[in-house]
């Protein structure tokens, strides 16, 4: 058997979205649902899946829109598959257009499904063998999770680890204190400053191992990642 996979299934019809876990689950794959694109863009921003597999029509936010979401702000190379009913060649059109890498028409048989998610899980490995994220002399591997400045290893508990990493693929932007809070607490975030904490933590290990401030706090906005001469 080969490796398993963690797939993200955003789906809204219930019946099918659990034929999926239980069929993908049952041949040792890792499986998560979203039943709405909003809920479904969150996961795949804060979670690292090896597949996406994307419903076209679905509440909150089509799958067009997650999907371009993904590929043009977050910059996510995550192949994705998109599901759908329509079978128009404008339809398909539009689903590749917004980034997606492959697409089937439903109804569907999910021996079909796995042999496609396979290939291109293959194709994609081969493709990006190692997503590395680079600001000046800080690096990121989003595949080891391993964080290093200057060649020097930073250690870096879970929540500093994703805010690092959507920083980094917005760099050198600027993302606002809402934004991250939502992609690491959903529309829950806590009542206290956490954001603050964890931003603390995360500028104290950036800065012990390099002189040069790569994180800059824009008093009521949010933060930027980048060295203090980058455009952004």
């Amino acid at each position: 058997m080969q490796n398993p996979l963690r797939i993200l299934f955003i789906e809204d019809h219930a019946d099918l979205a659990a034929n999926l876990a239980d069929y993908f689950e049952s041949k040792g794959h890792v499986v998560d649902i979203a039943m709405d694109g909003v809920t479904g863009l969150h996961l795949a921003l804060v979670n690292g899946y090896d597949i996406i597999v994307l419903d076209l029509m679905l509440p909150g936010m089509d799958g067009i829109t997650v999907c371009r979401k993904l590929r043009q702000e977050a910059r996510r190379p995550t192949p994705v598959i998109m599901l759908t009913a329509r079978a128009t060649l404008d339809d398909k059109v539009s689903g590749f257009s917004s980034g997606a890498d492959d697409y089937l028409i439903k109804p569907f048989e999910l021996k079909e499904l796995e042999m496609r998610i396979l290939a291109l899980s293959k194709r994609a490995t081969g493709r990006v063998s190692r997503r590395v994220l680079h600001v000046a002399d800080l690096e990121f591997n989003l595949d080891t999770l391993r964080v290093q400045r200057a060649g020097q290893t930073l250690e870096l508990p879970a929540i500093p680890l994703k805010i690092l990493e959507l920083l980094m693929l917005r760099s050198p932007g600027v993302v606002e204190r809402a934004d991250i809070e939502h992609a690491i607490w959903g529309d829950d975030p806590p009542d206290s400053d956490a954001l603050r904490v964890h931003m603390h933590t995360l500028r104290a290990a950036i800065q012990a191992h390099g002189p040069t401030p790569l994180l800059h706090t824009l008093r009521g906005i949010g933060y930027r990642l980048a060295p203090p001469d980058a455009s952004a």
